[in-house]
């Protein structure tokens, strides 16, 4: 009997790729658009995950609709210019084992990817052409075309294309809106220790990992796969 089809969905930010000195530094132009100081580096990076549109009222919530809008575009702006001037290899570097791991699932037959972000389209394409990852996620769903994290839809929507069925589905991601959005959508998760939250704050993981190499066995535990 053959195995079931089974997907892994990866959060790209703190997850995958390790962008936040640009995330910092976009974020800092953002706050001087609306000549107002940023944050500092620990709170800007716990809310890493959530879409823009939802992260400048939550940081700045006295600021009118507009303002919050000039931020998300002073972002946008700053963050383009930051990657275009160091080249995405260096600007959003893969974490260590990264490309191993994927490579590794998308050779397992029955095994799918995909992406579930708070980037952008245009900034997603970007990472997946700087790093070379073209054809590995067969599902990628963007901040463009959903509610933010840790709204279901991007899981829900990424169940729908490939027709995985949800028990046979995980969320890999290093933030507590990542597990939210799994468990929202009947998906178990799988933590990573080197992101942007802490272990604290990812209570809701079925299995909080410390390297790329204890993934394939996490996902082995999960889904009842004989060592």
């Amino acid at each position: 009997m053959s195995a079931p089809l089974r997907l892994v969905i990866f959060d790209v930010d703190g997850t995958l790729v390790d962008s936040q000195g640009d995330i910092v530094a976009a974020m800092t132009a953002a706050f001087q658009s609306v000549d107002q100081a940023p944050p500092d580096r620990k709170t800007i990076l716990g809310v890493v995950g959530l879409s823009l549109d939802v992260i400048m009222p939550r940081l700045l919530p006295a600021l009118s609709d507009a303002a919050h809008a000039r931020m998300v575009e002073a972002y946008k702006a700053a963050y383009m210019t930051l990657r275009a001037s160091a080249g995405v290899a260096q600007s959003s570097p893969l974490y260590p084992g990264a490309l191993d791991a994927l490579r590794g699932l998308n050779a397992v037959p029955e095994v799918l990817l995909g992406v579930a972000t708070g980037k952008s389209r245009r900034g997603l394409d970007k990472l997946i052409e700087g790093h070379r990852l073209d054809g590995l996620f067969v599902t990628q769903q963007v901040a463009d075309h959903h509610p933010s994290k840790p709204h279901p839809s991007m899981i829900l929507q990424a169940l729908s294309d490939t027709g995985v069925d949800p028990h046979q589905a995980v969320v890999v991601g290093d933030t507590s809106f990542d597990m939210e959005m799994a468990a929202a959508a009947g998906v178990r998760g799988i933590g990573v220790s080197w992101g942007y939250h802490d272990r604290a704050r990812l209570a809701g993981a079925a299995q909080v990992i410390d390297a790329f190499s204890q993934l394939r066995p996490a996902l082995d535990a999960i889904w009842g796969v004989p060592a």
